[in-house]
């Protein structure tokens, strides 16, 4: 009897599930809450609740707890990046991006729910289009081809690091085309 509780404690099946009760939570957009509290103040509360962590315009420390969100006008707080760094975020909760002017990098590390659909979406952001400058995804195994080759929308681009993507059947010719789409962009790989 000893022996079946350790080994149930190795495979922890209970973390993953946790996990997903969490982010369904949090895949509701709540429009009107954008639209009264603006779309940084709705972002960082939906990335913080992911587990995801903000740093605002004009400040070096990185917002981490949803609690100590700092108080402040509409319009204070500007996000200017974000660490999605095992975080829950997901598909459903990317309307959120919408909006956001002054994002300039965003890391996507271990995040399971990232796939080629986010890319995409992301990639679709007018604002992120317009304001992104550096992008790190890291093993993310969800990403294929299809969602490396959708950055190249996003035109101000200047540095993008791709390591540890399963899912990137075929990196020259994906590699080839986003180079071709994007001249300028810096593009550093560590992919096996």
């Amino acid at each position: 009897m000893l022996f079946c509780s350790h080994v149930l404690m190795l495979v922890r099946p209970i973390k993953v599930s946790a996990l997903r009760t969490r982010c369904r939570s949090y895949i509701e957009v709540d429009y009107e809450r954008i639209r009264d509290f603006g779309p940084d103040r709705a972002a960082s509360e939906w990335l913080l609740r992911c587990g995801a962590s903000v740093r605002y315009q004009g400040y070096e420390r990185w917002q981490q707890d949803y609690n100590g969100l700092p108080p402040g006008p509409l319009g204070k707080y500007k996000i200017q990046a974000i660490d999605a760094t095992e975080s829950c975020i997901m598909y459903q909760g990317f309307d959120y991006l919408d909006g956001l002017e002054h994002v300039e990098e965003i890391k996507l590390r271990k995040c399971i729910y990232i796939e080629d659909a986010c890319l995409e979406r992301l990639s679709k952001t007018v604002t992120l289009q317009e304001s992104l400058r550096r992008l790190e995804i890291i093993s993310c195994g969800n990403v294929g081809d299809k969602g490396i080759i959708a950055l190249h929308s996003l035109s101000n681009l200047e540095y993008l690091f791709l390591c540890d993507l399963p899912g990137i059947r075929e990196k020259q010719k994906t590699l080839e085309l986003l180079q071709k789409a994007r001249p300028t962009l810096q593009v550093e790989l560590d992919l096996v």
